[in-house]
């Protein structure tokens, strides 16, 4: 069942910053694109300047995932994280809060055909992939290619969860909370394509420790019982946006070799290895402010 909007208590004084938030996400939707990338960057550059725990958590990442990168290095791929990742919010404004501005004109689409013969086994396509910074810029030219359906994390402020769940459905068929596996199953089995970033740190529940850039990371196991249960073809889906040209690809590509193998450790560093093969690409669009290695293996101390 698609997931129910908030309650009307989104109105109340509380919540009123993050609703002015909204009002200016409204204007800069309309902003052209020669506008819209530098202002990202710039806003990019003052967040990260500004410090904080974000940037904290970004540079441990980088330091953990890239040990052989010179710290100034680092903190200047840091920087370039959060210009991408501020362009990003901007860029998910329009597809939310402008929906008539059509911008799949400017998403190439790699590797389609993939997408269609596996749609075409009617058993459903399960799409694995990353949180890169142009996700929802280019949900719009994904959902142009068949019914997607897309697993969600619920936000806990109201106004942002309204946001973010009347903007996505403008794209995708259904939207599902994360732990709702039942909802995944029928969509997969409705013939339905479903959209799933396994690559953030849920916990030890339903997790496996799998190497992430050879850290081991919680990992969660869900992908490969979905795809199994089913007997789902699976593909990678990546999102990557070109600065010179205001463009963005969105790049489908085989799913890991004999995938799902049955062994819940096999299968999860699999996934681990096909998203870091697609952020190394690319990895100032990957969103490394989120702690990826919070869950620690016992005994092993935290690393934020």
């Amino acid at each position: 069942m698609p997931h129910r909007l908030p309650p009307p208590h989104i109105a109340s004084p509380k919540v009123w910053g993050a609703w002015c938030l909204v009002g200016i996400g409204w204007l800069i939707a309309r902003l052209p694109l020669a506008l819209l990338f530098p202002l990202g960057k710039q806003l990019g550059r003052l967040v990260f300047h500004s410090g904080g725990r974000r940037r904290r958590i970004t540079e441990t990442n980088l330091r953990l995932c890239f040990p052989d990168l010179p710290l100034d290095a680092v903190q200047a791929l840091a920087g370039e994280v959060f210009e991408s990742v501020a362009l990003g919010v901007l860029e998910l404004c329009v597809v939310w809060l402008n929906p008539g501005r059509d911008l799949r004109k400017r998403v190439r689409v790699e590797g389609g055909h993939l997408f269609q013969d596996a749609s075409a086994q009617g058993r459903g396509v399960l799409l694995l992939g990353g949180h890169f910074a142009a996700l929802d810029i280019c949900a719009p030219s994904l959902c142009s290619l068949g019914s997607v359906d897309a697993l969600y994390r619920r936000n806990r402020n109201p106004v942002w969860e309204r946001l973010q769940v009347q903007g996505r459905r403008r794209c995708f068929n259904a939207l599902l909370e994360r732990k709702d596996v039942r909802g995944a199953l029928r969509s997969l089995k409705a013939g339905r394509a479903l959209w799933y970033a396994p690559d953030q740190d849920y916990g030890p529940r339903h997790s496996v420790f799998a190497p992430f850039f050879s850290v081991e990371a919680a990992t969660i196991t869900a992908p490969a019982r979905l795809a199994a249960a089913n007997q789902t073809p699976v593909l990678m889906l990546t999102q990557q946006r070109d600065y010179a040209t205001r463009t963005w690809t969105l790049k489908f590509a085989p799913g890991p070799p004999g995938f799902p193998c049955g062994n819940e450790h096999e299968d999860a560093a699999a996934v681990n290895r096909a998203i870091e093969a697609a952020v190394r690409k690319h990895p100032e669009q990957y969103l490394w402010l989120h702690r990826r290695f919070k869950t620690r293996p016992p005994g092993e101390e935290k690393f934020y």
